[in-house]
């Protein structure tokens, strides 16, 4: 766990969410984790994620530009799908957004914000020996915690899509994804594919649906199950994000076992960072930082750092330049008119995103 200092507001604020909050896991560069109450073997905690306006790229870490509002704007679009799906009675830990230290649903809030609450999943790690993950607690365990498990969704493969290099390199075949032809860079397909990988090791890798059922302790009927909600899934983010002449082109979900083993969808699903997602042949994600960054010396030392040293390469490289002001100003625009476009309510005061995307062109 990595520990780092949160303001809340004002002090007095401050010291009453203290005695609240047990402890703040760093998550990452998208969201952070406030555990309020610890899960226990057969009961859910209560934990928020805040969500932040950092990004990385490149797996560099936090960037020196923070993109504004972006957060909020995560926030509101994973509840617009948490709701959406328990309108279909589809199970989430999802408990509503946080707003003026209340409990909230989408419709009851006031403005955009970048906390939601939810029922908290115990996390069992596998342990790392020998070289090998043993995940033996998850035959032991059978309720009440993380699938630990990432399930992909693919309408469409572009060109930098893994799936090329693992049929390359004969990791994955054509009869493992269903697909009777080699399929082409930038083509989209007749009917989605679903790929699993490892969702707790150290290096997560791509890994085959019989490999994920022994090592979750799944059963064919759960396995099966998984699969179904994650089409369900991409069929609603589809129809959703089309509102906003958006393209889905591919996603991720995450799954746990409740307190009565019924499978929920956890962590957040929908947004720009869980999704690939474009308009008019334009990223509508951090991937426009990324094309931006492809054309610097910073990235070119980086390839040559890496090659060098692939654990310490970090240490070769000197801290990115920023963003132009205008790209910055742009992405931010971006996340922000997504938000509105998708939900169909005007949270943020921002061009239309057709607008924006014109406007990006320009950087690309």
């Amino acid at each position: 766990m990595v520990t780092i200092s949160f303001h809340f507001g004002n002090s007095k604020n401050r010291a009453k969410n203290y005695k609240r909050i047990r402890h703040f896991e760093a998550m990452g560069s998208v969201k952070d984790l406030v555990i309020i109450k610890e899960a226990k073997e057969n009961e859910a905690g209560i934990a928020q994620f805040v969500f932040s306006d950092r990004y990385s790229v490149f797996d560099w870490g936090e960037m020196p530009n923070h993109i504004k509002d972006k957060g909020k704007a995560l926030c509101i679009i994973g509840a617009y799908f948490f709701e959406k799906l328990e309108e279909r009675g589809i199970k989430t830990h999802y408990i509503g957004l946080v707003e003026n230290g209340k409990v909230k649903r989408l419709d009851e809030l006031n403005e955009a914000v970048n906390v939601m609450q939810f029922k908290l999943l115990r996390v069992l790690k596998p342990q790392l020996k020998n070289g090998n993950y043993d995940y033996s607690i998850y035959k032991k365990e059978k309720s009440n915690f993380l699938i630990p498990l990432e399930i992909i969704y693919r309408n469409a493969l572009p060109a930098g899509s893994s799936v090329f290099r693992r049929l390359k390199e004969g990791s994955i075949s054509l009869d493992d994804l269903g697909l009777s032809r080699m399929p082409q860079p930038g083509e989209k397909l007749e009917k989605p594919i679903l790929d699993v990988s490892t969702k707790l090791e150290e290096i997560d890798r791509y890994i085959s649906w019989n490999e994920a059922k022994e090592i979750a302790g799944l059963n064919e009927e759960e396995a099966e199950e998984m699969k179904n909600l994650t089409m369900e899934a991409n069929k609603l983010i589809s129809k959703e994000i089309s509102k906003a002449g958006l393209e889905n082109e591919d996603g991720k979900v995450e799954f746990g076992f409740d307190e009565k083993r019924q499978i929920i969808f956890v962590d957040v699903l929908g947004t720009p960072d869980e999704c690939r997602f474009k308009i008019d042949n334009v990223p509508v994600s951090k991937e426009i930082a990324r094309i931006f960054y492809r054309k610097t010396e910073w990235y070119e030392k980086i390839e040559e750092a890496k090659k060098r040293d692939k654990l310490n390469w970090k240490k070769n490289v000197s801290s990115p330049p920023p963003l132009p002001t205008k790209l910055e100003k742009l992405l931010s625009w971006l996340y922000q008119a997504c938000c509105n476009e998708i939900t169909g309510r005007e949270w943020f005061d921002v061009p239309k995103l057709k607008e924006i995307i014109g406007e990006i062109k320009e950087f690309l």
